[in-house]
């Protein structure tokens, strides 16, 4: 909500330039308080990127085309988690950089880098179409009549800020189950990223620690052409919530494998499998919410409950691979499997619930139903009966 009142362009460079200060902070500390507290910061930084890259995007992509755009900015995680581990392996060769050593230069390193990209974003970023200086006055009404055309009874594309518009992105059920789907899916994803460098080291213990390093490169590359390709067939055929349901039993099949069996080289395998089936669903479920809500607060509020449970999936994440079950992680392993099946169910659960919903329209008329109504009304999905309620179509 903070980067609709602000506006994308500038809370997008300022949260990413405030990152990038914290990481450089980070390699000056010295004592656990002080690593607490910057890391803190850094949490509050990073939390609102994602949120606010996909409300930005819904500004200016349609229903179907969010997940596939979506997508090639999500991309950059598993590609970052690949390319990560090349970067600190050749970071770790350096001897020094300035005064600092070891992981130090790696978090200033990239700080740095981090703070030059957010300068040149404050000057290239624009808020919205209307806005964009490289458009011509002729793209820019068709950047914005394309968004326009497929959001019911809406006279503008962008409106004030409204508590109950706000509230109705947040509480619809469509959201809600997204939400939980995307939480449970986090678990699995952050803990592969928090725990790639340890499973592989339980794989390969001999192996010096930059050639641990390389070893869960692999994985992220496999699951960045995941990322990209559910979403772009998503697109192609405008429904996001198949290819959730496919991503699940893709999960379950790596962990079953890492349950089910000791060898190294099956397990290394597995987190192949995992990666494939889980990076796509930040852009999938991101979409999801933005097409099943009709106004800007309410899908601004949307894709914020989204990432916030999310990010809870993340803590969860940090608790799953414990150093007492090491070797075979049979609490994480088995956790994780039990995030991937409630997956499976929920999200099969929740494409009969919109079918249903669908079905339950088909009989309205709604030119009648939207006569005398005014825009925030039909933005509420208002009650027409005790049995009926006025809402979108729910897009799957």
């Amino acid at each position: 909500m903070l980067c609709k009142w602000v506006g994308p362009g500038w809370f997008i460079p300022a949260t990413s330039l405030g990152f990038g200060i914290c990481s450089i902070g980070t390699a000056f500390v010295h004592n656990k308080s002080a690593v607490c507290g910057v890391r803190f910061l850094l949490g509050i930084f990073e939390a609102g990127m994602l949120p606010g890259i996909a409300y930005y995007m819904s500004r200016w992509y349609r229903r179907s085309e969010l997940a596939f755009r979506l997508s090639l900015y999500i991309v950059m995680a598993p590609l970052a988690g690949a390319f990560g581990g090349l970067l600190a392996s050749g970071i770790l060769k350096l001897d020094h950089f300035g005064s600092l050593h070891k992981w130090r230069m790696i978090f200033a390193i990239e700080g740095i880098i981090t703070c030059i990209l957010s300068l040149i974003a404050f000057f290239t970023l624009t808020d919205r179409p209307a806005t964009a200086r490289w458009l011509s006055q002729e793209e820019r009404d068709l950047a914005i009549a394309r968004v326009k055309s497929e959001r019911v009874g809406t006279t503008e594309v962008l409106d004030k800020i409204d508590r109950k518009k706000m509230l109705h992105g947040i509480f619809s059920p469509v959201t809600l189950v997204t939400s939980f789907i995307f939480l449970l899916d986090n678990v699995t994803v952050q803990g592969l990223a928090f725990f790639a460098p340890t499973i592989v080291q339980t794989i390969y213990p001999k192996e010096t620690v930059i050639s641990q390093q390389l070893h869960t490169v692999p994985p992220y590359v496999v699951g960045a052409f995941f990322t990209v390709l559910f979403p772009f067939l998503s697109w192609r055929f405008d429904r996001r919530l198949p290819f959730i349901i496919i991503g699940a039993p893709m999960m379950m099949a790596g962990y079953i494998m890492f349950l089910a069996s000791e060898a190294a080289k099956v397990r290394y395998g597995a987190t192949f499998v995992i990666a494939s089936g889980a990076f796509a669903f930040g852009a999938l479920c991101n979409a999801q919410v933005s097409a099943n809500v009709i106004s800007d607060t309410a899908r601004a509020s949307a894709i914020g409950t989204n990432v916030m449970l999310g990010n809870i999936g993340g803590l969860i994440a940090t608790w799953s691979f414990l150093p007492f079950d090491k070797p075979n992680y049979h609490i994480g392993n088995g956790l994780n499997l039990a995030t991937s099946s409630s997956i499976l169910i929920l999200s099969v659960a929740l494409w009969f619930w919109m079918k249903w919903s669908n079905r339950k329209r088909e009989g309205m008329r709604v030119d009648e139903e939207l006569e005398g109504k005014t825009v925030s009304r039909i933005y509420l999905g208002i009650h027409l009966s005790s049995k009926r309620t006025l809402t979108p179509t729910c897009y799957r």
